[in-house]
């Protein structure tokens, strides 16, 4: 018998410690671990997220992107507290969110999370004006005791004018222009500080220019509030604009885009970016279509072991001796 070869009891105990969840550090504001979202529809099962993997670090700003049914609104619907996944593990803001009764629900959608939809209409109340909008969260959550109207207008003053928009706080939704109305609803769900931001496509109804406003106001509410921000979006300008843009592709994240600001000798500054396939739990990365398609991969693959990388290289015609 080989002494190199793992004993049936080492192979339990990392069978084991594979299934058992990620430990998730303090300065993590979202973790998923192996996430399952399955939909049935007359019998027929739809599995959105196949064992999704993701980690946002406090503080980050980052964008989602993969084709329509990919899954990720279906992760975005789940991080909101608007869906329950199948399975897996999702962790947002210290949250359980397989473990949250219907109160627990209602107060992370209250407190611990903040949530901006595309379609301008469902953000806003049309007979309230913008300021009034914002109050909305704040008089839902309710307490404060004596002087919380004083403290509660001071909140949607300092909201509004961060987001550039103080001006228009008397105003209501219909004499606000598309990108007026998302920045108010920017302030609306950040009325009550939530720790992490979620939007769905904010600038898919935008002209680029209103576009590109809507999303400083993002930069805003990271970079001042202390945000995390994650935004799913289709715009490749939104996506080039943030530090980490992770692409999902059949319901797992498949690959990772990391930017950073680089000078050089002379002192200029330059953006570098970076792709990266993300490795799961399982070992499974997904290559990019057009790497297989250049090399003609298909079906299957030879993967060789070098002393500081792997290869892995199409499979020849015939299999060697």
């Amino acid at each position: 018998m080989n002494s190199d070869q793992p004993t049936y009891e080492e192979l339990r105990r990392q069978a084991l410690a594979a299934a058992e969840p990620r430990s998730i550090g303090v300065d993590t504001a979202i973790a998923c671990d192996r996430l399952v979202r399955i939909f049935s529809s007359d019998g027929i099962e739809v599995q959105a997220l196949q064992g999704l993997e993701l980690t946002v670090a406090q503080g980050d700003l980052v964008a989602l992107v993969g084709a329509s049914g990919s899954g990720k609104s279906t992760l975005l619907n789940i991080l909101a507290g608007l869906d329950v996944p199948t399975a897996g593990t999702a962790s947002v803001g210290g949250y359980n969110l397989l473990e949250m009764s219907a109160k627990d629900t209602l107060r992370y959608r209250r407190e611990a999370v903040g949530f901006v939809w595309q379609q301008t209409a469902r953000n806003l109340l049309p007979f309230l004006t913008a300021a009034q909008n914002v109050a909305v969260p704040l008089q839902l959550r309710g307490g404060g005791g004596r002087g919380a109207a004083k403290r509660h207008a001071a909140r949607v003053a300092d909201l509004l004018e961060a987001l550039g928009i103080g001006h228009l706080a008397d105003r209501r939704p219909a004499q606000l222009s598309g990108g007026e109305q998302q920045r108010v609803a920017v302030a609306v769900a950040m009325a009550n500080n939530p720790p992490v931001l979620l939007a769905d496509e904010p600038t898919g109804e935008l002209d680029s220019e209103t576009g590109a406003a809507i999303f400083e106001a993002f930069r805003t509410v990271n970079r001042e509030l202390g945000a995390t921000v994650v935004i799913v979006t289709h715009d490749p300008l939104v996506a080039g604009e943030v530090r980490r843009t992770v692409a999902i592709r059949d319901g797992r994240t498949s690959s990772e885009v990391l930017r950073r600001t680089v000078t050089d000798e002379h002192g200029a500054e330059s953006v570098s970016e970076r792709e990266y396939v993300m490795l799961d739990r399982t070992g499974r990365v997904q290559l990019p279509y057009k790497f297989l398609e250049a090399l003609g991969m298909e079906h299957r693959v030879a993967v060789d072991l070098a002393p500081d990388h792997i290869e892995i290289r199409p499979d020849s015609a015939q299999d060697p001796a």
